[in-house]
């Protein structure tokens, strides 16, 4: 596959025009190869198949918006085969039996492999959800590989107590794998999600049913084809890629799942919460939304929080729920806070995420580029004052310009609602001096009220 490579400076200005084609050759992107898409059918038993309707669907380059590839579209018959097999799995299988420190040794073999192929899947990281590939490389394919050794040596350690009781009895507990987890991936970290949901349950003696995001399906089919490599029993790990109504509310609703985990909307966490209770009654363990502050004071050091300012906004494109999306800035120091973070922001680059320059690749998919393009009209509509940013970039693709919002209130839409985005809402507050109190030096320590 083949596009063009534009990045640019936040407020607009141009960095670099490259105009080349991003290929196969190794140097103008940081001596890479564009990996090859191997693995594009579900996974269920042990095996990639079609989808049952035979339908397909597309998976795009967030940069170009061009079609990566066309993966299997499955939906609610290819969800029941995918439990059918894990259930089989679990009540006959070796995995639920196995030892926990064989489990762990498996997994740690599966450990291996997934670093052994940690370049392949930063790009196809990268390629699918718009993540610069250094970042990918290091943040995503390293917290991968923390999540499934961690729960590698921690597969032979998952025991009860034993109870004092008030009469001559014994009292003990005993903790035992659920059974079949479904497990639905968002598309802001597929890989990370992938294995913070996938190794507790490998570790339980879980087997499970995993639905990645329809925008990012292609790490997910990946990691299946290394899990059957490093020796995981068919059956245990099974991938159905496809939409969420249809695919994930076939998992939310479907009776021989024991238990589901999902990260994504808190409008989606609803649906699955009351489909699982309305079908057998399963245990839902949601990761939703949010809209977290970042309160800055007059004594902080100046340099640093506008460091993590930016980083706390505008890391991974600003899709992640931990976003510090609402910066509140004690008005001694904002000023100097606004000016110093309008001057740093020059120098965020937006562009190919291969591009060893680029700080900030495209938004996921184009809906969601025009999501958060809305939620910028709403801010100047309601009269936030842009600093920075505040339109689209690139001659083509789902870039926008890294957002700042000043002379923000409480009640915009743009201060209330997740934006999923690059965009940072600038407010002011006053500190009360609320009392102070001595130290061991003699000092005297003052404590301010929040915003």
């Amino acid at each position: 596959m083949a596009g063009e490579s534009n990045s640019h400076r936040s407020g607009g200005e141009e960095r670099a025009e490259n105009g080349g084609e991003v290929d196969d050759d190794r140097g103008e992107n940081g001596g890479f190869k564009m990996p090859e898409i191997r693995y594009t059918k579900l996974f269920i038993d042990g095996r990639f198949v079609d989808a049952v309707s035979g339908k397909t669907l597309e998976s795009r380059d967030p940069r170009t918006g061009d079609v990566i590839a066309s993966v299997a579209e499955g939906n609610k018959e290819d969800v029941y085969l995918a439990v059918r097999a894990a259930r089989e799995a679990f009540d006959h299988g070796k995995w639920p039996r196995m030892s926990g420190s064989e489990r762990g040794r498996v997994m740690l073999k599966y450990a291996e492999l997934v670093e052994h192929h940690a370049d392949e899947l930063a790009a196809l990281e990268s390629l699918d959800a718009g993540k610069p590939l250094a970042v990918t490389r290091v943040v995503d394919v390293g917290n991968s590989l923390h999540s499934l050794r961690y729960f590698a040596g921690a597969a032979d350690k998952i025991h009860g107590e034993t109870l004092k009781m008030s009469r001559q009895l014994q009292g003990y507990t005993l903790r035992e794998p659920v059974g079949v987890a479904g497990l639905i991936v968002p598309w802001n970290f597929p890989a990370i999600m992938f294995f913070s949901k996938v190794s507790p349950a490998l570790a339980a003696g879980c087997t499970m049913v995993v639905k990645p995001a329809e925008q990012t399906p292609l790490s997910a089919l990946f990691l299946a084809h290394l899990a059957k490599q490093a020796g995981i029993p068919d059956g245990v790990i099974n991938v159905v890629t496809g939409f969420g109504p249809t695919a994930g509310a076939a998992i939310a609703s479907h009776m021989d799942v024991d238990v589901v985990a999902f990260t994504g909307s808190t409008e989606v966490g609803r649906l699955i919460m009351e489909a699982s209770a309305r079908s057998n009654l399963k245990t839902v363990a949601l990761e939703l939304g949010g809209k977290s502050p970042l309160i800055i004071f007059d004594d902080a050091d100046l340099d640093k929080a506008v460091e993590l300012a930016i980083n706390g906004n505008f890391f991974n494109k600003g899709e992640a729920c931990i976003t510090g999306s609402r910066v509140f800035v004690q008005e001694g120091i904002y000023d100097r806070f606004e000016q110093k973070l309008a001057d740093n922001m020059k120098n965020w680059v937006v562009g190919d995420p291969f591009d060893p320059r680029v700080n900030q690749g495209p938004q996921v998919d184009k809906a969601q580029y025009e999501k958060v393009l809305r939620y910028i009209e709403h801010g100047k509509t309601e009269g936030a004052t842009v600093l920075t940013g505040g339109k689209p970039c690139g001659k083509k693709g789902y870039y926008i310009e890294p957002t700042i919002f000043t002379n923000v209130k409480d009640d915009m839409i743009i201060a209330k609602e997740e934006i999923f985005g690059p965009v940072m809402c600038l407010m002011k507050f006053k500190g009360r001096k609320r009392g102070t109190w001595g130290t061991r030096a003699g000092e005297r320590k003052v404590v301010f009220e929040g915003p």
